[in-house]
C-alpha cells in the first residue's frame, strides 16, 4: 500500500506522507479533513478484477485477527476512548422525539460520566462521538443541539432501511436533510440492482446522490445482510466509490444480519483495491449489531491491520452504534474500580 495520503486543501488535492504514529487515543480535529474522492468513470474491467473473493481465506485471517491481538489494561482504555471518538452516536426507532434526540445529543457532548473522566486523567481532553445519526425530521433539532461542537450530524435518507422508492423522492430527501444542516448523509442503495448486476444503473444512482448532497459527506449503505455473497459484497463496494461515495457503511441494522468481520474484511480490501488504482481514502463504517466493547475492539484491531492508523481516525472509520456507548462506558469503570456497573447509570437518552 502506498505510504502516502491526501489532505483536503484549496485547488488540487495535495499529496503528503502520511502523519507519524500516535496513541490510538490521540485526539485530533473532527473536521472533514481527507480530499473527497472525485470518483471515477464505471470501469467494468477494473469491477471484473476484484470480483473474486475467497470467503475461506476472509475468515481465516478473521479468526487470526482477533486471536493473536489481545489489548489490556490502560492499552484497552486508550483503543476503547479511540472507539468513542470514532462513533456515529445512533437513534433509529420508531418512537424518536425531538426530546429523545435532544437527549441523545447531549449524550454525545457528554459521552462519559465526571467522575470516569477524572479518574482516566482526560478532563483537559474533548473525547466525543464523532456524530449523532438520526432521520431527517430530527435533522434540525440535532444541528442545533450540538452547535460549536464539532460533532457533525448525519441523517439517514433515501428511503431508509429499503431505499425502494423513485429516485427523484430519494434525492429530495437528501436536499432537504442538507438545507436542513446535516453535513453528512448515510444512503441505502437499492439492492435489487446488485443482485441483477445493473450496475451502470448502481453507478448512476450513486452519482445522483452524491450530487444532491453538495459539501456534505456521503456514506452508501449496501446493505450486506441482504446481499447474500461476498462477491456482491465487493462488487457494490467498489462501484459506490466508483461513483463518488465518501464512506461505504455495511448496514442499516436493520437486517437480519448486519456487520460481520468477513464481510468488513471485503469491504476494506475493496477500500484498498480502490485507494491503489485512484490515490483517493474511502472511509468505512460497519454498523448492526456492534453493541459491546470487546466487539468494537475487534473492529479496531482490523482497521488497524488492513489498512494502517489513518483509518483509526473518525474521518475514515466510524462505527454505527446506539448501545455500544453504554458497554464501553462500563467497561471504562470496570477499568478504573474493579467493579461492573448496572447499563442504567450509564444511560444514552
Amino acid at each position: 500500500m502506498s505510504s502516502t495520503i491526501r489532505e483536503a486543501g484549496p485547488g488540487a488535492p495535495k499529496i503528503m506522507p502520511l502523519t507519524a504514529r500516535a496513541a490510538a487515543n490521540t485526539p485530533v480535529p473532527l473536521e472533514h479533513g481527507i480530499a473527497r474522492n472525485p470518483g471515477m468513470k464505471l470501469d467494468l474491467g477494473f469491477l471484473e478484477s476484484v470480483r473474486s473473493v475467497n470467503r475461506s481465506a476472509l475468515e481465516r485471517r478473521v479468526a487470526t485477527l482477533t486471536k493473536r491481538r489481545s489489548i489490556k489494561a490502560d492499552n484497552q482504555a486508550a483503543w476503547l476512548l479511540r472507539a468513542i471518538a470514532c462513533m456515529d452516536l445512533t437513534t433509529l426507532n420508531s418512537n424518536d422525539t425531538d426530546e429523545r434526540v435532544r437527549r441523545l445529543c447531549a449524550k454525545a457532548i457528554n459521552p462519559l460520566r465526571r467522575d470516569i473522566v477524572e479518574g482516566l486523567g482526560i478532563s483537559g481532553e474533548t473525547i466525543r462521538p464523532a456524530a449523532v445519526c438520526v432521520y431527517h425530521p430530527f435533522v434540525a433539532t440535532a444541528v442545533d443541539a450540538v452547535r460549536g461542537t464539532g460533532i457533525h450530524v448525519a441523517a439517514v435518507s433515501t428511503a431508509f432501511p429499503h431505499g425502494l422508492a423513485p429516485l427523484s423522492t430519494r434525492l429530495q430527501e437528501i436536499e432537504a436533510s442538507v438545507k436542513d444542516g446535516a453535513d453528512e448523509i448515510d444512503v441505502v442503495i437499492p439492492r435489487g440492482l446488485v443482485y441483477g448486476a445493473k450496475w451502470r444503473e448502481l453507478f448512476n444512482e450513486i452519482v445522483a446522490m452524491r450530487a444532491a448532497c453538495g459539501d456534505a459527506h456521503l456514506k452508501v449503505i449496501l446493505g450486506t445482510g441482504d446481499l447474500a455473497t461476498l462477491r456482491n459484497v465487493m462488487l457494490a463496494s467498489m462501484v459506490a466509490m466508483m461513483a463518488g461515495a465518501d464512506f461505504i457503511k455495511t448496514s442499516t441494522g436493520k437486517e437480519s444480519v448486519n456487520a460481520t468481520l468477513p464481510v468488513g474484511l471485503a469491504m476494506v480490501r475493496a477500500i484498498r483495491a480502490y485507494f491503489e488504482e485512484t490515490g483517493y481514502l474511502i472511509g468505512f463504517k460497519p454498523a448492526g449489531g456492534i453493541s459491546t466493547a470487546k466487539v468494537s475492539l475487534d473492529w479496531l484491531v482490523l482497521m488497524k491491520e488492513e489498512l494502517g492508523r489513518p483509518w483509526l481516525e473518525p474521518n475514515l472509520f466510524r462505527f454505527g452504534a446506539s448501545s455500544l456507548l453504554t458497554d464501553i462506558e462500563r467497561q471504562l469503570e470496570h477499568h478504573l474500580t474493579g467493579h461492573y456497573s448496572a447499563n442504567h447509570r450509564h444511560a444514552m437518552a
